[in-house]
């Protein structure tokens, strides 16, 4: 696999949907693992402490995510998944990462996770899907839900917690760096805004670039979207930030329709945060986590006019990711149990509540490249560039224009034929792709106060 595909890969817009359950469980998504379960029989920690674990888990690995769930998202254009593991589901790889952990006898258990996961990007692969490994699930659990591997009080900001959780992210980032389509690797999953999170986050980012200087890092922002915008703006290395929007847990959601949270999403003036943040991070932020799911509170009329809202709803999000974000991932795939259109894409999309393509279909014929009509369009590119800048004297190097539009032409070339998925590959990270070609281009003919007119 070349170069070129692990780049286009990482840089094209992410169109995908969350394989939920699937490692790291959730109850209310698939039930069955949680039979023998101990109670309080909702997390990770209480299947592992149940009769069977090892069992039942492995039967779930196996047979949760199907060739035919693989099929059903490459036919609808997904480029990318977003897989939730948690740092026991490494101990495979290295078992280590259980050491001082509520997990520690628990590597008979999921010691036959690695090798699943792996397969897993093995078939995305195959698909031309992309893979997201998000660390779901921290030593000491990160935020108060189950989902983060237990029940229980938050001891992820307690000290050894903090080591654990940096070594099984260098384990982890150590044996993905070099897969093609693996996409980038999260840090966490929804953490508490601990004083302590800022921090480590930038210990820990400067740690794995020793390991991975290329590598896509992503961070949650902890709902506090400005501060880690700031953050992951203000370095020079590729790190995401991750906003998940749902619209459905507060009292205010409750009073609010689907047309008027469509609203919210489509106006401008409302939603300018939301635009300024991905400003303020080079336009790396996505939205990892978004649903069809309103509040009941919210849902009015008999069942079809309850669809029409989660539509309206649907469709304005998916405007806005387009839009602004590098990429979205829908939560989630599917449930185990019972007809959900808010929270399972493959109800939604039988539901007609979101859409049955994602992006663009190649066409019929391979894309020919143009030379040209390049050429002429960039002639007359740089003729209204100069003749514009020539009403404002200054010292231009009008070349460095030229230049420009060549490259971004060729690069537009570069992702639209690239043949590995079902959908038309489009560069998405637009600000991180023009910082890396104007620093290659400084670098090949040097750097100067004009370095704007190659593009920015």
């Amino acid at each position: 696999m070349s170069h070129e595909a692990t780049t286009i890969y990482r840089f094209r817009k992410q169109r995908g949907v969350n394989l939920g359950s699937w490692f790291v469980l959730e109850r209310w998504i698939a039930e069955a693992p949680f039979r023998q379960a101990k109670a309080p029989a909702q997390s990770d920690y209480d299947v592992a402490c149940g009769s069977q674990a090892k069992q039942i888990l492995e039967l779930h690995w196996d047979t949760w995510i199907t060739p035919d769930d693989w099929k059903w998202m490459s036919e609808r254009g997904i480029n990318s998944v977003r897989i939730p593991i948690g740092f026991y589901h490494l101990c495979g790889l290295d078992r280590t990462v259980l050491q001082g952990t509520n997990f520690s006898a628990f590597y008979d258990v999921y010691s036959g996770a690695w090798n699943r996961i792996i397969q897993a990007i093995s078939t995305a692969h195959q698909y031309g899907i992309g893979v997201l490994l998000d660390l779901h699930a921290a030593p000491g659990k990160q935020n108060g839900d189950a989902h983060s591997g237990q029940t229980g009080l938050i001891r992820f900001y307690e000290e050894h917690n903090l080591t654990s959780t940096l070594l099984a992210l260098k384990v982890l980032v150590s044996h993905v760096r070099d897969i093609p389509n693996v996409v980038g690797v999260q840090l966490l999953n929804e953490p508490q805004n601990h004083g302590r999170l800022p921090s480590w986050y930038i210990s820990t980012l400067n740690s794995l670039r020793s390991l991975a200087a290329t590598l896509p890092l992503y961070i949650h922002d902890a709902w506090s979207t400005y501060q880690y915008a700031d953050l992951a703006g203000g370095r020079n290395d590729w790190v995401v930030v991750d906003h998940h929007l749902y619209r459905c847990f507060t009292s205010d959601d409750t009073h609010k329709s689907g047309d008027e949270h469509a609203g919210t999403l489509r106006d401008a003036n409302q939603m300018s945060w939301f635009s300024d943040a991905a400003n303020k991070c080079r336009g790396n932020l996505v939205v990892a986590e978004f649903s069809a799911a309103l509040n009941p509170g919210s849902m009015h009329g008999d069942a079809g006019e309850q669809d029409r809202q989660r539509r309206v709803f649907a469709r304005a999000q998916l405007d806005l990711y387009e839009r602004v974000c590098g990429g979205w991932w829908f939560w989630t795939l599917k449930k185990g149990q019972g007809w959900d259109a808010g929270w399972s894409l493959k109800d939604a999309t039988t539901a007609e509540i979101m859409p049955s393509f994602y992006g663009m279909k190649p066409p019929s014929h391979p894309i020919q490249p143009d030379a040209a009509n390049r050429e002429q369009a960039k002639a007359k590119a740089i003729q209204d560039h100069t003749n514009y800048w020539s009403r404002h004297p200054g010292n231009y190097e009008h070349w460095r224009f030229s230049d420009g539009f060549q490259q971004g032409w060729d690069d537009a070339y570069l992702f639209v034929r690239f043949a590995e998925g079902t959908s038309i590959s489009e560069i998405g990270f637009k600000g991180e792709w023009t910082k890396m070609r104007r620093e290659q281009h400084g670098a090949q003919k040097g750097f100067s106060n004009n370095m704007w007119e190659f593009g920015e």
